[in-house]
């Protein structure tokens, strides 16, 4: 039968005291993963691009949350892959082979994502939070901290959603301010512009295949 240690923080023991510590930092390392899915990859920017297309179409909740959130994963996933795969085997596998410690593998894991963030950051944004912290202009990736690096990566990554955003929501304007203007001039005033418009913009949306050039277009942004 598989004994589970205990967990006793209290233990005079140090071996026992260190599996506890670490424990508890996994624990608590996995209650954050979600966050740090969310701000240090590109989720950020997928999500609030498919929710600016399904606001624009103004279907409610149609998609539901639960699938435009599990797409968004799955993109998230299909983008950030090869840095996955680079963490993997300049960390995790010489950390599970016992070939470097915990820390070495921390800094061998942070040096792919740090890459990846930097891309896609703009050195306003960087420059902020660096500035912030009273850090010099750095000389190399190595020398960005991630307490810097992350959020302005985040930021970054709004202001990119939101411009990719402005760009799916124009056809849309346009087709409910001509949906309202023929109904004023007809003088159907009381009649919601948004019922009328909101077949025309799924049909629009259906025959240029949006999702499909939603998507390209999210792809070819990273």
């Amino acid at each position: 039968m598989l004994e589970i240690p205990a967990l006793d923080i209290f233990s005079d023991e140090p071996e026992n005291l260190t599996s506890t510590i670490q424990l508890l930092l996994l624990l608590t390392v996995l209650t954050l993963a979600p966050s740090f899915l969310i701000l240090m990859t590109c989720f950020t920017r997928v999500i609030i691009v498919l929710s600016f297309v399904r606001t624009g179409l103004a279907t409610q909740q149609m998609p539901p949350n639960q699938v435009l959130i599990g797409l968004a994963l799955f993109i998230t996933f299909f983008v950030m892959a090869p840095v996955f795969q680079d963490i993997n085997e300049e960390a995790l596998q010489p950390l599970f082979n016992e070939e470097v410690t915990q820390e070495e593998a921390f800094e061998a894991a942070a040096g792919p994502i740090k890459e990846f963030m930097a891309h896609h950051t703009r050195e306003k944004d960087l420059a902020l939070f660096m500035g912030y912290q009273g850090l010099d202009r750095p000389e190399s990736l190595d020398d960005i901290p991630l307490t810097a690096l992350v959020p302005a990566f985040a930021i970054s990554e709004l202001k990119t959603a939101f411009q990719i955003g402005f760009m799916i929501f124009v056809p849309f304007l346009i087709i409910d301010m001509v949906v309202a203007s023929v109904l004023m001039a007809m003088g159907m005033m009381m009649l919601p512009p948004v019922m009328i418009a909101l077949p025309f913009k799924i049909l629009l949306f259906v025959m240029v295949d949006g999702w499909h050039l939603v998507i390209r277009s999210l792809l070819l942004s990273f």
